[in-house]
């Protein structure tokens, strides 16, 4: 197995386009079923970076299964809020040292870099030694982070491997070789993978001797660390572990036990506190290899060794073993994680990684039951599934841009099938808000102000069949903590602004997601509690970005001025980010109107919501300076730098997307409000980083302007995603940015995600096909053709049709593509030039550019001159 190693992008993971040559190799024999070539085109290393604002950063580059509960991953660095385990940069410029080390490999539950860990555990390989007299020198056990930390071995090749290491990258394989630290060039091959709840470890040693001592192999497992809370590495704190070794007679060494670590603890809401500090991450990990009484092991807490201790309790805790004789050149570890107990730690291992399964006839490795290859086949087979959906073809030459951007497509894919992450395990999961068991199917990882953009729908066309869990889930998250998530991590953290919960289940029912009668009526309890209960002290707290010590912040404003006759904003000087919250409250608003419709609620209900929904936005609208401004609570204006979320006035003055026309209206038209996007982009203000900008590129095809939107959303597209470790421009935010890059290569976006449209941009690519199921056919499959000749070199859209019907507005709706067709053509006809399609003349010579309108064989044309 060890053989020649290559890093190889087994799957799909990221956002891409110019940048680094990257090889393409393939894993090691047994880890490449089933062959595809979307899962050959991911670079997990992109967007790994973050340790800096504005610095790309989110998804880790681990391994698992689409939306596992647990990922496994190399560790380069301590975990905290701002940092996840693992930073590529270590081929960028300046920390190349340190950070081409890896200290363990950790199942992390870190969903996003601006998120908290919770109850991680860490195996780690190591060589200790053995003295001339045959005892184990227990000091050679490494046990802190950064004592622990093994050097990444040097590729021989540099030209094929990529940063010049020896690793295979993969979300369903990864190995990487190792120096073993004891100074004698010996040499460890890790390699891993994971199923959504067991991690799947094998380390096969290659020790030298030493001139005074034997080289002897352990394996530690971490169970409790010191834990960094906020975003300042010195402050640290120690949440408790236990460990209890099993050591019963012909059966699996195990070492088993669990972490309290929760690193938003501190960000919880009050009235949750008591049921969320009963959160423990339990673990089981079962090695390769029988108890017996000569086996070395111990424990290890705060420093202290305890030669043969079998259990103990408290901080900064981990025990480890020793290889036992005839075992020392390889062995076997697979981790079981639960959040329910030990007990159902191994029952995960039992149901996902069962036993090797010893047979009569020779089979391959990655046929035989519970190996690792057996595993990582399963897993990619699982990434296979989806992946298998969709096919591309970029078109042009099949050069280095070309290969580049499939590298992004297909990471991007990736990255949008991680979460929400499970929280379930085999029918039942703990909740942390009544820190109960419970029978059913439970997610985490809800980072909804992000997603609820454009991963949300992505989620419903590629994979719908989650998606009724997905929202289950957010309903029992309301029964047993009386609100809809915002930012759930095991719990509510209340991050970000807005109850944007409130979108994702319109949009799921707008668009046939099935729910019961019962679901569809709690939901419509859920929504209408958002739009119409404030929370606790609404009139006093000013519920600031990670507020501590305050309930649940839902909508921070909504009985003091927001809403109320003849205001409608939220006040800055009671409450933070005041003028983000109004335009996200009005959203909300028209989302739980779109419900309320969908549910046949009363006139009178959807009226209020309708209405309020389409007044609030406008009250910040400032007409003396044509700009979104914060508003106090006696109607004074706040100042143009107040009020805002990750953006600012550029940004959030174009952000009223249910109710577009009036935005235009209110710039002063058509003309006027192109010239304004203008104003915001060529200003630099555009900021693709955070998420508010998304939609504004699609602005211009709104308004008279088509030829502008589909020139900006490439130079948008090539500005901010590539195939390098800072591959992203912004914070990944659980996939947002990559359904930004999804869905503008297929040519549309959705501006408004619950209206059910999607405003046509420029499709990159010249043909893509979706095969999924389809909600409104019992989930039949659907074949979603895309067709864009000529698209690579040539940007701007002179036609579009579906099925041979011909579209004239730069509308598509989701019943086009997901409605009762089981199959939809959709066909962009490309141009090099500027077309009259989605063009307004008025707007067009107000641009400063003046377009010549010529008739020739039956077409018309635009030609530019420059004025």
């Amino acid at each position: 197995m060890v053989g020649t190693l290559r890093r190889s992008f087994l799957l799909c993971f990221v956002t891409c386009i110019p940048a680094l040559s990257l090889a393409k190799t393939k894993a090691p024999h047994g880890f490449n079923e089933p062959r595809s070539d979307a899962l050959d085109s991911v670079n997990l290393y992109i967007g790994t970076t973050g340790t800096e604002p504005n610095k790309a950063g989110g998804m880790i580059p681990s391994v698992s299964p689409p939306f596992g509960m647990t990922r496994w991953v190399a560790q380069t660095q301590v975990s905290y809020v701002s940092a996840t385990p693992y930073n590529a940069s270590w081929v960028l410029e300046g920390a190349e040292e340190e950070n081409n080390k890896v200290h363990g490999f950790m199942g992390t539950r870190q969903p996003a870099i601006w998120m908290g860990e919770s109850g991680s555990v860490a195996v780690v390989p190591g060589v200790g030694f053995e003295r001339e007299d045959g005892t184990v020198d227990l000091s050679s056990v490494k046990a802190s982070f950064h004592e622990r930390g093994l050097r990444v071995v040097g590729s021989e090749n540099a030209g094929e491997l990529d940063y010049g290491r020896q690793e295979v990258v993969s979300p369903s394989y990864y190995n990487v070789l190792v120096d073993d630290g004891t100074g004698d060039e010996g040499k460890i091959l890790s390699e891993m993978s994971a199923t959504s709840r067991v991690g799947h470890l094998r380390f096969t040693f290659s020790p030298k001797s030493g001139a005074h001592s034997r080289p002897r192999p352990y394996i530690l497992v971490e169970a409790a660390r010191p834990s960094i809370i906020t975003s300042t590495p010195s402050n640290v704190t120690y949440p408790e572990g236990h460990v209890h070794i099993n050591t019963s007679p012909k059966s699996p060494f195990e070492i088993c036990g669990y972490s309290t670590e929760r690193q938003d603890s501190i960000i919880t809401p009050v009235s949750g506190q008591d049921a969320a500090n009963q959160f423990k991450g339990y673990f089981c990990a079962r090695f390769g290899f029988q108890a017996t009484d000569s086996l070395v092991y111990g424990t290890i807490q705060n420093g202290s060794v305890v030669l043969g201790g079998r259990e103990a309790a408290g901080p900064v805790l981990s025990a480890f073993v020793f290889l036992p004789e005839g075992k020392e050149g390889q062995v076997n570890v697979r981790v079981g994680t639960s959040f329910i107990s030990i007990e159902q730690a191994r029952a995960n291992i039992e149901a996902e990684i069962p036993n090797i399964n010893e047979t009569t006839e020779p089979l391959s490795d990655h046929r035989q039951v519970g190996t690792l290859e057996w595993t990582a086949g399963r897993v990619r087979s699982q990434w296979a599934q989806f992946a298998e959906r969709v096919s591309i073809e970029v078109g042009g030459e099949d050069d280095y841009e070309a290969q580049v951007m499939k590298e992004v497509f297909w990471t991007g894919i990736a990255h949008s099938l991680q979460y929400p992450s499970e929280q379930s395990e085999h029918g039942r999961y703990w909740s942390g808000y009544d820190a109960k068991v419970h029978e059913g199917e439970s997610y985490t990882g809800y980072s909804i102000w992000d997603t609820y953009r454009a991963i949300w729908a992505l989620q419903i066309m590629l994979v719908p069949e989650h998606i009724p869990g997905m929202v289950r889930s957010m309903l029992q998250d309301f029964q047993q903590s009386g609100w809809l998530p915002m930012w759930k991590n095991v719990v509510e953290t209340n991050i970000m602004v807005g109850t944007h919960a409130d979108s994702l289940i319109a949009e799921a029912v707008l668009k046939g997601i099935p729910l019961s009668a019962a679901e569809r009526e709690i939901a419509w309890d859920a929504v209408w509690k958002d739009a119409t209960v404030p929370p606790e002290r609404d009139w006093e707290l000013k519920y600031d970005d990670r507020e501590e010590h305050v309930d649940y912040e839902v909508r921070a404003g909504l009985s003091s001025v927001y809403n109320v006759d003849g205001k409608g904003w939220v006040a800055d000087d009671i409450h933070s980010e005041s003028a983000s919250r109004t335009l996200d409250y009005a959203y909300d608003d028209y989302a739980a109107c779109v419900l309320a419709r969908e549910l046949s609620k009363p006139d009178n209900v959807t009226k209020f919501l309708h209405d309020r929904a389409m007044h609030a936005p406008f009250t910040l609208f400032n007409e003396a300076t044509g700009f979104m401004e914060a508003r106090n609570a006696d109607g004074s204006w706040a100042g143009e730098d107040k009020g805002w979320t990750e953006g600012d006035k550029w940004a959030y003055s174009f952000d009223v997307v249910h109710n577009v026309p009036e935005l235009i209206d209110r710039r002063g038209g058509k003309v006027k409000f192109v010239q304004s996007l203008e104003e915001h982009f060529e200003g630099g203000h555009n900021d693709h980083t955070n998420e508010p900008s998304h939609h504004i590129p699609y602005l211009y095809a709104l308004s008279g302007a088509a030829f502008k939107a589909q020139e900006r959303i490439r130079e948008i597209a090539k500005a901010n995603y590539n195939n390098r470790p800072d591959g992203l421009t912004g914070n990944e935010d659980c996939g947002q940015m990559s359904a930004w890059y999804i869905f503008s290569a297929m040519g549309f976006y959705p501006v408004n995600p619950v209206s059910g449209e999607y405003v046509v941009g420029s499709p990159f690519f010249e043909r893509i096909v979706f095969k999924v199921p389809n909600p409104s056919l019992n989930n039949e499959l659907t074949t979603i053709s895309i067709r864009a000749p000529g698209a690579r070199t040539k940007p701007y859209v002179k036609s579009l049709s579906v099925n041979g019907d011909a579209i004239k507005v730069t509308i598509l709706r989701h019943d086009q593509l997901l409605g009762k067709s089981r199959k939809v053509d959709i066909v962009f006809e490309m141009s090099k030039t500027p077309e009259v399609w989605g063009n307004d003349p008025e707007v067009l010579r107000a641009l400063g550019v003046a377009f010549k309108i010529n008739q020739v064989g039956g077409e018309v044309k635009l030609e530019r001159d420059e004025l």
